[in-house]
Formats: structure tokens, sequence, C-alpha cells
């Protein structure tokens, strides 16, 4: 099953501001509780397109309408409207996901990779989540890595897919699985030490990164079980 590229999003953070830990407890009480709400418009969008019968969407339109939204986003984060535009980018890339979990249900043993895929992306969130918040440990010194690391594995995602490269597309995959892992650890801990204090773009940020996970296990393991 050819894999389409995974939209990007670069590590975010309000520029090192120094916050109490009150502060930053509240940052990341809002994070999570507007983390939850869009998950569950992904959801209902995805479940939307998949009651619908929605085709498979093209990938340019899927990344156009995401940096689309992603660039509203950041203009109104310091707004109410920043939430509804959060809804509206989550929805937005739940709405693509159903399709592809449709396609995913045609094949053999499909909705136990989709089962398993979302098993691990909630696995790894919660493991790379407890890292940063047991160990309070600061991993701004990761911030180039990753930042260099996803611009590198997406440009390498268009590579994969308009020239149809599967060994590619399955390094990409990997790829993403590790910096979307080492980015959600990454937010977290600019959370807590005050690198982030905009609850609506660290929202984004660990959302997409889940997004790019799931996607990116869903590749793998239907790689794996022979059906990709």
């Amino acid at each position: 099953m050819r894999n389409q590229p995974n939209p990007y999003v670069a590590p975010h953070a309000s520029g090192g501001a120094v916050v109490s830990g009150e502060r930053a407890a509240q940052v990341l009480k809002n994070t999570y509780m507007l983390l939850g709400l869009s998950l569950i418009v992904a959801t209902g969008a995805s479940v939307f397109a998949m009651s619908t019968g929605m085709g498979y969407m093209s990938p340019i339109l899927t990344i156009v309408v995401y940096f689309g939204l992603l660039f509203a986003t950041s203009k109104l984060r310091n707004s109410a409207w920043g939430i509804l535009a959060v809804f509206g980018l989550t929805g937005w890339l739940g709405f693509t996901t159903g399709p592809i979990i449709n396609m995913y249900a045609q094949i053999p043993g499909g909705m136990e990779i989709v089962s398993l895929a979302l098993g691990g992306t909630a696995t790894i969130f919660v493991a790379m989540s407890a890292i940063a918040l047991v160990t309070r440990k600061d991993f701004s010194f990761l911030t180039n890595f990753i930042m260099v690391g996803i611009l590198v594995a997406f440009v390498a995602s268009l590579a994969a897919f308009f020239f149809n490269i599967p060994a590619l597309a399955l390094a990409v995959s990997a790829a993403f699985v590790m910096l979307s892992s080492l980015l959600i650890m990454w937010q977290t801990s600019a959370i807590i030490h005050g690198g982030e204090t905009n609850y609506i773009m660290a929202t984004v940020t660990l959302f997409v990164s889940i997004y790019n996970l799931f996607l990116s296990l869903l590749h793998l393991l239907s790689a794996l079980s022979g059906n990709d």
C-alpha cells in the first residue's frame, strides 16, 4: 500500500521565557485538555469520512490545506480563535485519515493492523511524555536535530511518493516514528521548563506528532505483514 507524504510541523517554542512552576503546570494542563478535545474532533471527522465512503485524498491537497490551517493557527495562537483553528486543522487531518483506514479495512487483517498502530501510538505517547515529566530533564538540546531530521524526512517522503520508491518510503516511516517520538518528549519538556508558553501551538505540535506516528506505524506494520 503506497505511503503518502507526512505533513510536517517544525518544533515551536515561545522564546525560552522564564515561567513559574505554577504557570508551566497550567500550560501543560491546557495543552492536554485541548489535545484531548482535538483527538475527539479528529476521530469524529475520520469516522464521518469513513461512513460517507470518501475516496483517498490527494497528498498534495492534504499538505496544502494542512499548511494553510497551520499558518492560520499560528497567526491566531494568542486569541480564542486559535482554538477553533486548532479544531479545523486537527479535523482536517482526521478527515483525510478516514479514507486511509477504509483502505486498510478492505485487506485481510487490515483492521488488526490499524488497532496495533493505534495501540503503539498511544503507548509511545505515554512513554515519551512520562520520560519528560518524570525525569524533568531539559531536552532543548535536541531542537536542531529534530528540526533538521523532520525537514530531511519530509523531503525524502516526497521523493519516495513521487518516484515510487518503496524502500525509501519504509525508511522515511521508520525515521518519522523516531522523530515523532522525540518531538513528543521535546515538546513536553519545553512546556515544563518554560520554553513553550503557548498551549495552542504546543497542542498542534503534539497532535501532528501523534498523527505522523500513527501513519508511520501503520505503514511499517502493513509492510511487515506483507500487505504493503
